[in-house]
This record gives structure tokens, sequence and C-alpha cells, in this order.
């Protein structure tokens, strides 16, 4: 869902994980093959393109001022609201059971990174207005969604230290239908915003009625924003809303078969390494070995650079942890541009099979990623990317720039 970020705009400047001994299952090479690095031609940082937009979009650098530390624990209150004409009826741990074991998804899925420790205030609280006084519709302000916030944790307030936690977690009653989707809140610096316990609400998830449809894994979306990363579906539908990237990273289609986030998001998020990094700025080849990006080491990407703001990046996909429900498997190629605002397209997915119907349960896009003995190529950018071999775990790919 959107991340309702102030309309104003500000220009973005340029610890490990307290779970450290847990990292192994999630980190391991699958076997020594995979966790071949090659030798370095150039710095990754050669390809890092700089943010140009705004608040979220994807250049490199995250400012941190403005969007919480992406690694180590974060710690969530999560608090329960109803409304005087949307009385809840059900335990506040029915309406939890749909989000904490997003927890454990993020978890996998950062590699070990990020950890959510979740603590829930498991009573209602009665909010001060009609749950459709709140004005819940897409059109949603960022200053509306800010006062719905003030008033659960006014509300709140009597029985929680809000100073203990990074963020929170705003779950209404499963019978306020008004409150009907899922936005983020991020505090626009400067303004007055909420505070309580002499603490500053900078972050926020406001759970809606949605989430009984996307399950856990909207955790992974929203809470993410929080991190920095921009949406990957379009906000203008058009012809298909999943235009852009199909199923491919639960920044575009939350119930995508490939969910797991691409490898330049996890680059963004210090969850990758520079050293597992591949980076071709200047003329030139390379012969890259990829681990799928499912697993957390060996190298998870080979990425062109083709301009001030925009590159080509090429993964290997398979159907593990995260990804398991893949439609196909292979070395997805992906175009970044930082230029291009979140909602905008600034990752597009590179098809293999564009005239291929999709196979029953799966989407445009969801059959993208291409095989051994294929090529893509974008002439006018200069770049060819040759997929040599496919193993179990990866792919080993050529990288031309001319």
């Amino acid at each position: 869902m959107k991340a309702l970020h102030p309309a104003r705009r500000r220009p973005a400047p340029l610890l490990a994980a307290a779970l450290a001994g847990l990292l192994l299952p999630l980190t391991g090479a699958p076997h020594a093959e995979a966790s071949h690095v090659p030798e370095r031609t150039e710095r990754a940082g050669d390809c890092a393109l700089p943010g140009t937009t705004g608040w979220t979009d994807e250049g490199h650098a995250i400012d941190r001022s403005v969007f919480q530390r992406p690694t180590g624990t974060r710690k969530v209150g999560m608090i329960f609201v109803d409304f005087p004409d949307a009385p809840a009826t059900e335990s506040p741990a029915d309406d939890a059971a749909q989000i904490t074991p997003g927890a454990d998804w993020l978890w996998q899925a950062s590699y070990g990174k990020a950890w959510l420790a979740i603590s829930q205030h498991q009573h209602w609280v009665r909010m001060p207005r009609n749950s459709t006084d709140y004005g819940f519709a897409r059109g949603l302000s960022h200053e509306a969604h800010e006062a719905y916030i003030k008033d659960a944790v006014t509300a709140a307030d009597p029985d929680v230290d809000f100073s203990a936690y990074d963020m929170v977690y705003i779950v209404p009653t499963k019978n306020a239908s008004a409150i009907s989707f899922t936005p983020t809140y991020v505090y626009e610096p400067g303004t007055a915003g909420v505070v309580a316990d002499g603490k500053r609400i900078k972050w926020a998830v406001t759970f809606g009625q949605d989430m009984w449809h996307w399950g856990p894994k909207l955790v992974g979306h929203e809470t993410v924003h929080t991190f920095g990363l921009p949406d990957l579906y379009a906000f203008d539908p058009g012809d298909d809303v999943h235009r852009f990237v199909g199923g491919w990273d639960v920044m575009g289609l939350i119930s995508g078969a490939g969910p797991q986030y691409f490898a330049w998001e996890s680059w963004k998020l210090g969850w990758t390494a520079d050293s597992q990094v591949v980076c071709r700025a200047s003329a030139g080849s390379d012969t890259v070995r990829l681990t799928a990006v499912e697993y957390g080491s060996g190298t998870k990407m080979a990425v062109l650079r083709t301009g001030p703001t925009s590159a080509y990046v090429v993964e290997s996909r398979r159907a593990a942890r995260a990804d398991t429900g893949l439609c196909a498997t292979g070395a997805l190629v992906y175009k970044v541009d930082s230029s291009v605002e979140t909602g905008k397209g600034p990752v597009r997915v590179m098809d293999a099979r564009p005239d291929a119907t999709p196979a029953q349960g799966c989407r445009p896009l969801d059959d993208a990623p291409y095989r051994a003995g294929e090529s893509f190529t974008d002439a006018a950018a200069g770049v060819r990317i040759d997929v040599l071999k496919a193993g179990a775990y990866g792919d080993t790919v050529r990288i031309i720039k001319s």
C-alpha cells in the first residue's frame, strides 16, 4: 500500500543484527560453488544511483533523518482500536494473528538482518470519533492520516508507554469496514507530528480491512516503507496496476509469486553487502556466478550502469524460502531508474517471454526470467546479458557493456 508522505517533498542527502548467531541457515551458501565471489573489476559503489525525487525512490542513499534503520531489532508497539459506530466483537488476538507472522517473514527475507519485536497491548481502545469520520479512502491525506494516529495514540496512552517503541502498529476491529486499507505513516520533519511519553511517533502502520486479504506479508510491504523503499506497483492503474514488476518483490504485488525483495532493494537496505555486487560501469565484460537471492550468501547481482540515474540489474531466482511459489526460475533482468517517482515504475522487469500466455494461477511477467542459452539486449544502452549456465542454486551470466 502507498506510504503517505507529506505533499511537500524534500531531497534526500547522501548494527549488526542481534540475531547473528541465527544467521547461518539464512545466509550460508547451499554448497561451496554457490559462495564463489569473482574478482571485482570495478567498485560496487560505481553502480549505486543517487536519489533524485526526494522521499522514497531507488537511489542508493537513504535519508536516516526521515526513515528508520533497517537492520537489527526494531521495537514495535501494537495497539487495537474500535469505534463508537463499530465496537469490537472479536478478540484482539484474532486480528494480531493476521499480522505478527510477518515478523518471521521479514526476518527470513532480510537474511536475518531485520527483526520486528512486536509488543501487543491486547485490549480494545475506543477512538473518539466514528470510523466513518476519518476519511479513509485512496485520497487520504498525510494530515488526515496523522490525525487518526494521534487519536489512537492519545486513547491508548494511559496504558501504553510509547517511549519504549521505535514504531507503532494500529489495528482496527474487523467491524470497522470504513478503515478499509493499510497506509504507512512517516513523520514530516519540522512539523508538530504526534508525541506521547516524550517520544515522537515517527513511523506507524495503520492496518485496515485489507489485512484480512493480504495477510502477514503486508508487514513486509508496509514496514519496509519506513526503511525507505518505494512502491513498485502503478499508482495509475492503466491496463494493469502490476505492469512494472508483476509478482516479483513484495513492494509490488504483496501476494505475488516471487515476493522476495529484489537484490537491488536488499543492497539499498544493507542486507546485501557491496562485496556481493558485481558492477560494470564502464565498457567491458564480466562473467558472474550468481547465487539466487532467496539465499543470503554469494554474489547476489550484477549491475550495468547506463546513465546518471539508471542501470540494468540481473539476479538469480529460485523456488525457495520466501519464493517457494514461483511460476518460473532463472536470471531475472530489470531496469532501475532513480529519477522515477514511487508509483511510476522506478523498477521495470524485462520479460523474456512477452508473447507467452501465463500458466494458470500466474500473472504477466511471472515467467520473465531468462534461461540458459537466452540473452537480453538493449542496443541503445550498449547492454547485453547472456545466461551461460543454470544450476540448482543460481545462474552464471556474462554481462557486456559497450
